[in-house]
């Protein structure tokens, strides 16, 4: 069964159609929530209140798109919806948690290899954040999660090649910035 078919038996109902699209995009969906939550567990729900609205709402899918970018923007809404309603959780630095099984005792003097490369990925992320919106969003959705111009030109509302341009002058700006910080 392929995904058009799997989609039309979804809609008529078929529980079977429903595990061959849920297989199909498993991983992605996953991949997803983790890129934006960075939590394995909390993408795990994630992934699973994505396809519990899937299954919900699989006869509002009109074919406009792909399937694929439907069930992308229905699964950013989710996790958009779980991050706003989170309150962020405040940390001491200094004090010594208490769940050792995921933050390890300290250890003065040692190097920590957790740490090897953090600098350069706190600047690159600081560099994309500071990105205009624009640049930010076509940067992250065609270097970062690997869309090609013409799923991000649907996914957007734009044309291809303003999302090559956008892409082109987002990867300038990034350049410019990182070769100022390490000047």
């Amino acid at each position: 069964m392929n995904e058009s078919e799997a989609i039309a038996g979804c809609i008529s109902g078929n529980p079977a159609a429903f595990e061959i699209l849920y297989n199909m995009h498993k991983q992605k969906v996953y991949s997803l929530c983790l890129r934006m939550v960075r939590n394995p567990e909390e993408a795990e729900d994630l992934t699973q209140e994505s396809f519990m609205q899937l299954f919900r709402k699989i006869n509002t899918f009109r074919g406009d798109s792909a399937f694929s970018t439907w069930l992308h923007r229905l699964t950013v809404n989710i996790v958009l919806m779980r991050i706003r309603k989170k309150k962020l959780n405040q940390i001491s630095i200094d004090e010594e948690p208490e769940d050792d099984e995921y933050f390890p005792k300290k250890e003065f003097g040692s190097e920590d290899t957790r740490l090897i490369g953090t600098v350069d990925r706190l600047t690159l992320e600081k560099a994309v954040a500071a990105l205009p919106e624009g640049y930010r969003t076509i940067f992250v959705l065609h270097d970062i999660e690997g869309y090609e111009h013409h799923e991000i030109a649907e996914l957007v509302g734009c044309s291809i090649g303003n999302s090559k341009s956008q892409l082109f002058k987002a990867r300038l700006r990034l350049r410019r910035h990182l070769i100022n910080k390490k000047k």
